[in-house]
């Protein structure tokens, strides 16, 4: 297979994961919806560099490292699976506070702060890793070309910031917030629990080995 035909396969495979539901989605729907468009697109973009930080990880063999030293795994796990929770439990005990809708123009700080909630939320999953690897291990060839080792994490900041860009922009619109306004209780507390059993997913997995 030539080298655009394993690119092409890498992306349309990663395009699939990044569609699945996840903490990602909850997160930068959340932030889309409750602050601003422009926090939505800050938040896409901290996904779009998250998945960055995966494909090199992924490239530079860090799933064979975390195979050979199975605690790393674990504690990783614990540690994403930890932190998911804590951002339930916040998500949770702000759902009955009234919340005024951010302005479309936000500052830097609050731009900043959308950005790093959703790229911690992105790294906080080691599993991504693991599909990472194991797609580029399924689809690359032995010997790695050069134009690969760029054009790959380049796609897969598309991909994630792309997709993302597309949420964001659609729970940024009027709809959806109102629709958010008048069940915000309900919608954070759904929110909350389902990061909550993400998070609880994780950690009860690391116990177990599954």
């Amino acid at each position: 297979m030539s080298s655009l035909g394993v690119f092409l396969s890498i992306i349309a495979a990663l395009s699939v994961g990044a569609m699945s539901p996840g903490p990602s989605f909850v997160m930068v729907s959340k932030i889309a919806v409750s602050r601003s468009r422009m926090d939505g697109l800050a938040a896409a973009l901290g996904m779009g560099i998250g998945g960055i930080g995966f494909s090199i990880l992924a490239l530079a063999g860090l799933t064979a490292l975390l195979t050979q030293f199975g605690w790393l795994y674990v504690g990783l796990k614990i540690a994403g699976g930890v932190y998911l929770t804590y951002i339930a439990y916040k998500i949770w005990r702000g759902a009955s506070e009234p919340l005024e809708i951010g302005r479309e123009t936000a500052d830097r700080s609050a731009l900043t702060r959308s950005f790093a909630t959703a790229f911690l939320t992105q790294i906080s999953n080691p599993k991504t890793i693991v599909v990472y690897a194991s797609i580029f291990a399924a689809l690359l060839p032995k010997t790695i070309p050069l134009e690969l080792f760029i054009a790959i994490p380049i796609g897969v900041f598309a991909v994630e910031a792309g997709w993302y860009t597309i949420v964001a922009l659609a729970f940024s619109a009027q709809h959806p917030r109102r629709l958010y306004l008048k069940a915000k209780a309900w919608i954070d507390r759904a929110a909350g629990a389902v990061m909550a059993g993400l998070g609880l997913q994780l950690v009860v997995s690391s116990v177990t080995g599954r």
